[in-house]
């Protein structure tokens, strides 16, 4: 009963899920009318050294003609993929544009910390020599007044 179930979930994401023809598994790509575990492997065969940026890029593939890839296209999950997949990309580039900007913002604030503990060190070497100077004069007055 428990199997049952759990396939009937499973088959339930596959026919709701967004299916990427790039990233998709063997079984995403068998719900799709036309591809079964044939055309399945040939297509992840085939995005192993090519990428697939449409259902169109399918026709390089030997066995897919407009039939199979009408089918892909009329696929909605399909289409949703591609809809998501711009919209990663898009936020892709904003978070690198934001990253972008911290590492700037983080670059000039450790500029500014070496710059402050640079001064400080130099103060703190100021003030070490002023008393040693300090130090010396009063050991002389003291010599002085024995």
């Amino acid at each position: 009963m428990k199997k049952i179930i759990a396939m009937l979930m499973l088959t339930a994401s596959f026919v709701f899920a967004a299916i990427n023809l790039q990233t998709a598994s063997k079984q995403e790509l068998m719900t799709i009318k036309g591809i079964g575990e044939k055309k399945a492997e040939s297509i992840i065969k085939y995005r192993k050294s090519n990428k697939i940026k449409s259902a169109d890029d399918l026709i390089n593939i030997k066995g897919f003609g407009e039939g199979i890839i009408k089918n892909v296209k009329g696929n909605k999950t399909v289409s949703k993929a591609k809809e998501k997949t711009s919209k990663t990309k898009k936020n892709t580039s904003k978070t690198k544009e934001k990253s972008s900007k911290m590492k700037d913002k983080v670059s000039k604030k450790t500029k500014e910390k070496k710059s402050s503990v640079k001064k400080t060190k130099e103060k703190s070497a100021k003030i070490v020599k002023e008393k040693k100077s300090t130090s010396k004069k009063i050991k002389k007055e003291v010599k002085k007044n024995k």
